[in-house]
Formats: C-alpha cells, sequence, structure tokens
C-alpha cells in the first residue's frame, strides 16, 4: 500500500506522513503555509484527493552506506527503493514508526511533535545485526523544494549545528511586503550530534545519479555547498563504526522559524533525549484530552472496537480542535465539525457556534466561510454562494443540547460583527431558521444558486430558479429539530413545525418519483436525479433527509432502502449517486466533469454515507445500518486493505465509487482525513449503533446491535458521569441501572462523578 499513511497534529500543524516517506506538512502563520515544497512553483493546496507523489515530492529520507562493501540503501523506502528484509511501518495516536531491516542493518525511525510548536522531531536508532563490526555512513535528507522564486539560499550553521535555509516569500503588491516581515521564512534542520560533513545544494547533492543515488552519498565525503538561489536540501553526514548489537541513536529537529533566536530556543527545549521524552509525554496529554465519550467498546468487532475507541475520536479531536487547519473554514464544516467535537469537548463546540453566530448576515443567512481571526480572507469556495449553511445551526444544537443540557446558551448574547446588534443565540436562530423558510420558490421549494452541501452542484440554480429537493428537506428536517428546542425551551414553535410540514409535502408533490425522490430542478424546470436519467439516475442525500425530515412514509422509507440497495450499494459501502456522470450537463454542473466513481460524481462519499446510515438507524434497519458503517472502515481481511490502499486510522473523505462500472479502481481511498464524515460517523456511533442519545430528562439506552452480535460492552462518559454498559440478548428486553430497572431506558437525575452500571436485554432479533 504506496499510498498509506498516518498524520499528526498539534495547535500549529500537521503533517501526513506515507508509510514509503513521502510528507504532506503545513503551518499556521496565520494563514497555511508549507516549509518543505516541491521543487517547482505549485499551487497553494493542502491535499489533493489520491495524492500523486514523484521524485521530487517533499520527503524525509534516510540514507544508510556500507563503506566496506558500498552498498546503499534509504528509509522508509524512498528514493533509493532498494528491496529489504524486512519493513514494518507502525501508526500509533501519538507517534508515527518504521523498523527496517536491510544487509545487517536495523534502522528505526520515530516521528513526534510538540503541543505547542511547529516543528517535527525525529529520532533514528543504526542498530548492527551482523556479527562483524560495521563501518556506516548514516545521512538524512530533507528536500525543501522552491521555498520562493524570489530569494532563496542555505548553509550550515556551525553555531546552531544546524542546516538553515533563508527565503522571501514572495508578492508584488506594496502593502504585502509589510505583512509578510512576521512570516517564518526560514526552513531548518537541527542535529543533536555534529556531522561529519554537509550538503544545502539539491543539485549538487543529487548530481549525476539523482535522488535514487545521490553523488554526496555514493562519495567518500559530501562537498558542504551552499545554496544560492538553487534549490536547497537540508542533508548531513555521519560516519559511525558498529560493533555487532551495537545501536547508535540520532535525534533532529525539522521545521519553520522567524529567526536564528527561534532555532536556539527550540533546540533548547526539545533537542535531547529528556526534551524529546518530555515532549512526547505532553503530546500524549494533549491528545488524552479528546479521548471521547466511548472507551473500552468490546464487540465481535475487534478491529471496528480499536477504531471507535482510539482513531475515530482521534479524528474528531482534530477537526474541532484546529478546524482543519484553515483561517476561513466553510461554515456547514465548521458546525459539522463542532456536532462531533460535542462528545469530545463541548467547550470547544459552543465557542464554535458563537463565532459562527458572529458573522450571521443581518437577514439571518451565515455567511459561506467564517473568518476565525480579524483581517482573514474568504478564499476559495467560500466566495461561491452556497444556500445551506444556515440549517446546521439548528443540527448543531440538537446534538449540543441533548449531550449537555446547557440551555443557558440560547440565552448567551451575540454581537454581530456586521452591525455591531446584540441578539441572543435564540433570536439569531430564529432568523437564520425564517430566512430558511423564505428562500422558496412558488412551489415552496428552496433555491440552490450555485450549490447547496454538494459543492460542485453549480449550475443547476444559477439563473435563479433552480431548485434543491435536499434542501428542502434539510430544511424541513432542520425546522423539526428548532421547533422541538424551541418547545424544551417553553417557547412556541408551531411556525417551525409549520414550515417543515410545508416543505415535505412540496417534496412529495414534485419531487417523489415512484420509488426514491428527485434531487432537484433546474433552472429550465428539468427534474433529475429520477428514473428517466441515463446517468445520476438516483442521489442518496434525498432519501436520508426524507427520512430524518418526516417527508417519507413508511411504505416510501421501504422503497427508497430497497432502491438504494439495488442502484448504489457496493462491496465498500454505498454510493453517493448512481450512474456516475460520464460528460458533462450543464444544466447540473461541474460535478458532472468529475471522473466517474470519484468524489461527489458516485464515489463512496462517506459524509454522505453517514446520513444514510443514521437515517437507517432512527427508522429500524439496525442490520442495513451497521453493515454499511462497517464498510466504511478498511479491512479486516487483506484484499479489502488492498483495495482501498488505507490503514484503519482515519475514515477518509470517499471511496472510488462506480463499482459497477468501473471495478477494477473501486474501494480505492481518497486518503483525505479532513471531512465532516468524522464528526457524524461518531455520532452515528454513539447514538445509532450504541443507542446512548442524551436528552433534557438524562440518557436514553436502546442499543441496535446487528443481528450477528450476541453482547457487547463499553463506557459512555456523560455529562461527568461513567456509564459501564453491558448489553447482551434474551426474551425480555429491558434496561436495568444499579440493579433497578428503567422505563423507557431513560436514565434521570445524573450525578457528574458517579459511576453507573448499565445491564442491557435487548430482543433476539431486533
Amino acid at each position: 500500500m504506496p499510498h498509506a499513511a498516518g498524520f499528526l497534529w498539534n495547535r500549529r500543524m500537521m503533517v501526513n506522513m506515507t508509510a514509503r516517506g513521502y510528507a504532506t506538512a503545513q503551518f499556521m502563520q496565520p494563514e497555511p503555509s508549507k516549509y518543505a515544497h516541491a521543487q517547482i512553483q505549485e499551487a497553494q493546496h493542502f491535499m489533493l484527493p489520491e495524492q500523486g507523489t514523484y521524485a521530487s515530492h517533499p520527503g524525509r529520507f534516510f540514507f544508510v552506506k556500507d563503506r566496506d562493501t558500498g552498498c546503499i540503501f534509504s528509509a522508509p523506502h524512498e528514493p533509493a527503493r532498494v528491496p529489504v528484509d524486512n519493513f514494518t511501518f507502525n501508526v500509533y495516536p501519538s507517534l508515527i514508526c518504521w523498523n527496517i531491516e536491510c544487509r545487517g542493518i536495523k534502522i528505526e525511525l520515530q516521528l513526534s511533535l510538540p503541543v505547542d510548536d511547529a516543528c517535527e522531531l525525529w529520532e533514528v536508532r543504526l542498530t548492527n545485526l551482523d556479527k562483524a563490526r560495521k563501518f556506516l555512513s548514516f545521512y538524512p535528507a530533507f528536500p525543501l523544494g522552491l521555498l520562493s522564486w524570489m530569494n532563496q539560499s542555505a548553509t550550515f550553521d556551525k553555531s546552531l549545528n544546524s542546516v538553515v535555509a533563508d527565503s522571501i516569500t514572495a508578492y508584488q503588491k506594496t502593502k504585502d511586503y509589510f505583512k509578510n516581515k512576521s512570516l517564518k521564512d526560514k526552513v531548518f534542520l537541527a542535529s543533536e550530534l555534529v556531522p561529519e560533513a554537509y550538503e544545502t545544494c539539491q543539485s549538487v547533492f543529487e548530481g549525476e545519479g539523482g535522488l535514487h543515488k545521490p553523488d554526496a552519498v555514493t562519495a567518500e565525503r559530501m562537498s558542504g555547498s551552499d545554496a544560492s538561489y538553487e534549490n536547497p536540501i537540508a542533508a548531513m553526514q555521519f560516519n559511525h563504526e558498529l560493533n555487532p548489537g551495537e545501536t547508535k541513536t540520532h535525534r533532529f529537529l525539522f521545521g519553520p522559524a522567524f529567526d536564528k533566536a527561534e532555532i536556539q530556543r527550540l533546540k533548547d527545549k526539545y533537542l535531547s533525549a529528556s526534551g524529546f521524552d518530555n515532549a512526547q509525554r505532553a503530546f500524549k496529554q494533549y491528545l488524552a484530552a479528546g479521548r471521547g465519550a466511548i472507551s473500552n467498546m468490546v464487540s465481535p468487532d475487534p478491529q471496528f472496537d480499536a477504531f471507535v475507541n482510539t482513531w475515530l475520536p482521534r479524528q474528531v479531536y482534530f477537526h474541532g480542535e484546529t478546524h482543519r487547519l484553515s483561517t476561513d473554514p466553510q461554515t456547514r464544516n465548521f458546525l459539522q465539525d463542532a456536532i462531533g467535537c460535542v462528545y469530545i469537548k463541548p467547550e470547544i463546540s459552543r465557542k464554535t457556534l458563537l463565532k459562527a453566530l458572529s458573522q450571521q448576515h443581518a437577514n439571518g443567512a451565515l455567511p459561506d466561510g467564517i473568518k476565525l481571526y480579524e483581517g482573514a480572507q474568504l478564499k476559495y469556495i467560500n466566495t461561491v454562494p452556497h444556500v445551506d449553511h444556515s440549517l446546521w445551526l439548528a443540527l448543531f444544537l440538537d446534538a449540543y443540547l441533548n449531550e449537555t443540557a446547557d440551555y443557558t446558551i440560547l440565552a448567551e448574547l451575540v454581537e454581530s460583527k456586521e452591525d455591531g446588534k446584540q441578539l441572543s443565540v435564540r433570536e439569531r436562530t430564529d432568523a437564520a431558521m425564517r430566512y430558511l423558510m423564505d428562500a422558496v420558490d412558488q412551489r415552496g421549494l428552496h433555491y440552490i444558486l450555485e450549490g447547496d452541501w454538494n459543492d460542485p452542484m453549480n449550475m443547476v440554480g444559477w439563473k435563479g430558479k433552480g431548485v434543491s429537493g435536499w434542501m428542502s428537506l434539510a430544511t424541513a428536517f432542520a425546522l423539526r429539530l428548532w421547533a422541538k428546542i424551541c418547545k424544551d425551551d417553553n417557547r412556541d414553535g408551531t411556525i417551525f413545525e409549520e414550515g417543515a410540514a410545508a416543505l415535505n409535502a412540496a417534496v412529495n408533490q414534485h419531487l417523489w418519483d415512484g420509488d426514491w425522490f428527485g434531487r432537484g430542478i433546474t433552472d429550465d424546470g428539468v427534474a433529475f436525479g429520477v428514473r428517466t436519467d441515463d446517468e445520476g439516475k438516483i442521489y442518496l442525500n434525498p432519501q436520508s433527509f426524507a427520512i430524518l425530515s418526516g417527508a417519507a412514509s413508511k411504505e416510501q422509507t421501504e422503497k427508497m432502502v430497497r432502491s438504494v440497495e439495488e442502484h448504489l450499494e457496493g462491496p465498500f459501502g454505498v454510493e453517493m449517486l448512481g450512474p456516475a456522470y460520464t460528460h458533462m450537463r450543464e444544466d447540473i454542473g461541474r460535478l458532472t466533469q468529475k471522473y466517474p466513481g470519484v468524489a461527489e460524481n458516485g464515489s463512496v462519499y462517506n459524509h454522505a454515507a453517514t446520513f444514510y446510515i443514521y437515517a437507517l438507524y432512527g427508522a429500524g434497519y439496525a442490520d442495513k445500518a451497521s453493515e454499511l458503517l462497517r464498510k466504511m472502515l478498511p479491512g479486516p481481511d487483506v484484499k479489502d486493505y488492498l483495495a482501498r490502499g488505507q490503514l484503519p486510522i482515519f475514515v477518509p473523505n470517499y471511496y472510488r465509487g462506480a463499482y459497477r462500472t468501473h471495478p477494477k479502481a473501486a474501494g480505492r481511498s481518497s486518503h483525505l482525513f479532513n471531512t465532516g464524515t468524522a464528526a457524524w460517523m461518531y455520532r452515528v456511533v454513539v447514538e445509532g449503533l450504541l443507542g446512548t442519545t442524551g436528552s433534557s430528562e438524562g440518557l436514553r439506552i436502546d442499543p441496535k446491535l446487528p443481528a450477528h452480535w450476541p453482547s457487547l460492552r463499553f463506557t459512555r462518559t456523560f455529562r461527568g458521569a461513567t456509564f459501564n454498559v453491558e448489553v447482551t440478548r434474551g426474551t425480555r428486553p429491558r434496561v436495568v441501572c444499579d440493579g433497578k430497572q428503567v422505563e423507557g431506558g431513560l436514565i434521570t437525575d445524573i450525578q457528574s462523578g458517579k459511576i453507573y452500571s448499565v445491564e442491557v436485554i435487548v430482543a433476539e432479533t431486533q
């Protein structure tokens, strides 16, 4: 699996490392910035789906040379690609590690991060496995790429024992000069041990051998060249004599810096055995703060247990804590990531809501993107009008209030950055819901403009007439949730209930197609996502939200579930639409230009899949929901891992779809771990599979086990209390808490700090 990877992050940065040694990393200053680049100028982006790599792709390479034989190999694998005797790639929550054995030499690599600095911590151990002494040369080599077309250079700074590269961020507007003065334009590789030699010019380092077999490594000694506008590399040479069984340890720091004083500060703080140990201990504590609401899960599926106990909450925490390392996250992402964080650190979610509402427009609509700091600019997709952002307010508040019962948030005053008015969360959400109810056409269907949740559906309504079936249903769902919250808040929510009913009725009148709901109606009045379409015949999202909104009757739901199974389900999950488009439809948009089975054009788009699974659990389809939920995780058989090419340590944005027409590529992971899927998948597990849903009264426990699970154990934390839950099957379903049967499975009068023992008996067949 050459693209198998793991990622680490802290409050300042993120690094994604592939098993073979390629890296994608960025830090915040305050905009996202890279410190290791490609060798040519490339578009600024975070990660591309199915990110390809190439010889000069940014990497962290370690060459080893046997000076007696001249044999060379590189770890982890790139760029020399020499066959090895043993290779292990291990991803832990706080570490990424490799163990490689080649020609009697063992090299162990370990990457970690500190909590508050943008800096990679690398520990490397070289061990002689042979019975004879070995004379080795060891070369860390980190290509830095094209730092700046204006000004770049690199040299070895003896006072810092570091390769230090300098650059000047390119600009053309005079005002940008002053903004750029505070940027960290230095990149450094600092060593704990003093090197024998160094090289900082990549063309000299490669010579005629290239990165595959660099001249600087085949030579007796590196030449010590400086980079003077050439692309730099941070490379060093160390010579060792190792007796049989002897180990030599190296430690390095790699990252950006503003000046030499910052490099020295980072060295003093981290570059020692104790510094690495202290950093790792602090980083583990940082991650432990996001351990999640579910732990100690034990089911018949141990791989799934590990994912729920460790990896899924970790991914949710990353999203909630860092906001995807963006300075202008899409509002829908901002609020949905906060839904997941409700179960991790609800105080973060609370701040997220208040930040979003502070940027609400006077008409009640939320903007396309949220500016996280003064001076941030809306970029890329946030400059395109989408209609769905406001509805996520109600979905967020439903999750937040169920989990926390913090109804005081509704009275919290929020000052608008647009007009300076102070309104309560209650008033601002009212305004957002009323805005949604007004944004409908003469049929009562919601306008789509240049997209709803589906960003590239940009030409359905760009003339101002097209409508979205999904948006109408999702708005109805949001209105129903807000009406319920109003009732719990001792307010009259009738107007919102009526608004939801009107939208549901309009969708049924205009978009029910006999076996499923259509996706929308274009500017020219053409319904799409219907049976008469050759491509894009059925979309998943309208079916999911028709169930959630109450638009679908029981009979309609049965037809929809059968239709989704027939047209969209495959071995790697449920596809977003089908059949995938093979050519442009100018009345739908750039979605149809994407390759069949990729992203929104018919992939197993996991975010959409979680909506459907969440709806299935609520509608009583536990077996179907559990089946599709398990398909979102790679494995456990080797064939499935190889098809997806991904480790089961995060849920990706999508797996390749179009299984019926492109089976060879189907299942391939996008490897994108920035996805709203994580939040919804965690909610699906917590509230759907495990059936532990909060309310203003307490915690309701109603697990929905798949038929092949005879039992289940897990620990649920809720409002400061701990619930140890054991689920078995029997003829008399019931919930017993601390020896007393609980009516309706609702545990009330919960005391923070108390540990509850809960026994649940579920029916032999559910």
